[in-house]
């Protein structure tokens, strides 16, 4: 498909008339009939407006051999363990949203990892989020990336995880675990692991 091609296919799905899209770009109808008929070609600025407006990469509306099925594809595809945590750690922070007792619980979190099959995240045993995982270990984990706007959600089962490796491995990444869990407050310290039931990125 042209650029052309998937500018009108993609428009008439929003179900944006070529006047609508001309006046949301604050363009003549003509200029956007002629990119639709790969007469003319969007500048730079209007090109990222239409992307952001038609929901596609630029990458997309630009390369011809990118049909519309492998767009589909790559937006829905599944995300490994370690993709999740990547976008999770752009952004900074996640959400745990709990339920225990009918009682809905969000939280702020930091500190989450991912051995790229399922994801791993630390608590305290003394903390009331413990409590709530332990009684209804169904979650969701949500993120938001500020520069992209775009936010993943997870859903799946919580476990506590007892592997010395992913101990290991969450306490190298995270180093201000050791300082805070010394001695006797080490057995507070608690890693759940996260078994992923679905992901979406939006």
């Amino acid at each position: 498909m042209t650029t052309g091609e998937k500018l009108a296919a993609l428009r008439k799905r929003k179900g944006i008339t070529q006047e609508g899209l001309s006046e949301i770009l604050k363009v003549s109808r003509q200029s956007v009939s002629r990119w639709e008929m790969d007469a003319a070609f969007p500048e730079t600025e209007k090109l990222i407006k239409l992307s952001k407006l038609l929901e596609c990469s630029i990458d997309f509306l630009l390369n011809e051999e990118l049909t519309e099925d492998k767009l589909v594809r790559e937006r829905y595809r599944e995300l490994s363990g370690a993709e999740c945590v990547q976008f999770i750690r752009e952004c900074g922070y996640f959400f745990l949203a709990t339920c225990a007792d009918g009682i809905p619980r969000l939280r702020p979190m930091g500190m989450i990892y991912s051995d790229d099959k399922e994801l791993f995240f630390v608590t305290d045993r003394r903390k009331n989020v413990y409590d709530d995982l332990m009684k209804n270990p169904q979650v969701e984990l949500a993120s938001y990336n500020l520069y992209t706007r775009k936010w993943i959600r997870i859903s799946g089962r919580a476990q506590a995880d007892g592997s010395a490796q992913i101990r290991e491995a969450m306490l190298d990444l995270y180093p201000m675990i050791r300082q805070e869990y010394v001695d006797q407050d080490e057995i507070f310290f608690v890693i759940f692991r996260l078994k992923m039931e679905s992901v979406s990125v939006n």
